[in-house]
């Protein structure tokens, strides 16, 4: 019983947050006038705001939180480590870097291309951050360790285009702001097909993962092909955080904070904690969003720089705490 009770709550979260998000901002609309515009809208200024403002960006937020959160899920299921995450293995820096190498050196490339190339990029940066960690013996700690370098260096390479090819990196600023400020239908239905399939894909893939969580040998004895299994569950997680990082740009912590929470409510099991972690996670970046706007109104703060503030005490603890194991 408590299991779908929970999944009921975090549902009802997520609606409760989509509905705020569309009633606050610059101005507020009630939300019961918010909630018949968006059954019969209409040729008013409310309308307007909701449907061309307010709507699409929400769908992002909701759609990025959703990848980031089961990313997080996924890498720190395959590397049993507490402190994988998209931003801290360097995939969002490698993501953002590539989506910058597009903007600045091939300006007339369709948008359909900026996920495959995060993709890429954040492949590269995964891949750099674990042969670098793996060259000193794998631990939780020196992968993140690892991580946070390899970010740092690709965030290096980041800020040095943007001051060589100023003129031409202006384009990019937007897409790498972390924020969902301005996010267009454009560029919702860029990213969902990238979202939507990655997180059907992970579902199908939670038994296996489920496995590999047990550890290499125990999944080696039940049969499982782990190295197939670990690079598929891997590219899903990339994907996800690729896809995200490709409309909102990086937005740090979602996806290491999100997953904790999952499975503190739903347990190990990744067929239960995985599509919670979809939920929570669209939640979170859509309330982080409303929180964005308000703080300063009628001016925007950056939802990357909130979440930011919010997930890195918490990495301080939980880095505190595996160390004394």
């Amino acid at each position: 019983m408590r299991r779908p009770l929970t999944f009921a709550l975090a549902a009802a979260l997520l609606g409760l947050a989509l509905l705020a998000s569309l009633a606050l901002g610059a101005s507020e609309i009630g939300l019961g006038r918010v909630a018949r515009l968006l059954l019969s809208p209409d040729d008013g200024t409310d309308s307007l705001v909701i449907h061309t403002l307010r709507l699409p960006r929400t769908v992002v937020a909701a759609l990025a939180g959703a990848g980031l959160g089961v990313s997080g899920l996924l890498l720190q299921g395959v590397t049993r480590n507490p402190l994988a995450d998209p931003g801290i293995l360097g995939v969002e820096a490698g993501g953002a870097l590539a989506i910058l190498v597009m903007v600045v050196f091939f300006p007339g490339a369709p948008a359909a291309l900026f996920v495959p190339a995060a993709f890429l990029g954040g492949a590269l940066a995964a891949a750099l951050a674990y042969g670098v960690a793996r060259r000193v013996g794998v631990t939780p700690l020196r992968l993140a360790l690892a991580g946070v370098a390899v970010a740092s260096l690709f965030g290096a390479v980041t800020r040095g285009l943007q001051i060589l090819f100023e003129e031409r990196a202006q384009g990019a600023l937007f897409a790498l702001s972390g924020s969902v400020a301005g996010r267009t239908w454009a560029q919702a239905a860029q990213v969902a097909p990238w979202v939507g399939l990655g997180l059907l894909l992970s579902l199908l893939l939670t038994p296996r993962l489920n496995v590999l969580a047990l550890g290499e040998d125990v999944a080696r004895g039940l049969g499982a092909r782990t190295e197939r299994d670990s690079a598929l569950v891997t590219v899903l997680g990339v994907l996800l955080a690729a896809a995200s990082v490709s409309v909102v740009g990086p937005v740090g912590f979602v996806g290491l904070v999100i997953p904790h929470a999952a499975r503190a409510l739903m347990g190990p099991d990744h067929r239960l904690s995985l599509p919670l972690a979809a939920l929570l996670g669209a939640a979170f970046l859509i309330l982080a969003d409303i929180v964005a706007r308000l703080i300063d109104r009628p001016a925007e703060t950056s939802v990357g720089i909130l979440v930011a503030a919010a997930g890195a005490p918490f990495f301080v603890l939980l880095a505190r705490r595996i160390g004394r194991r």
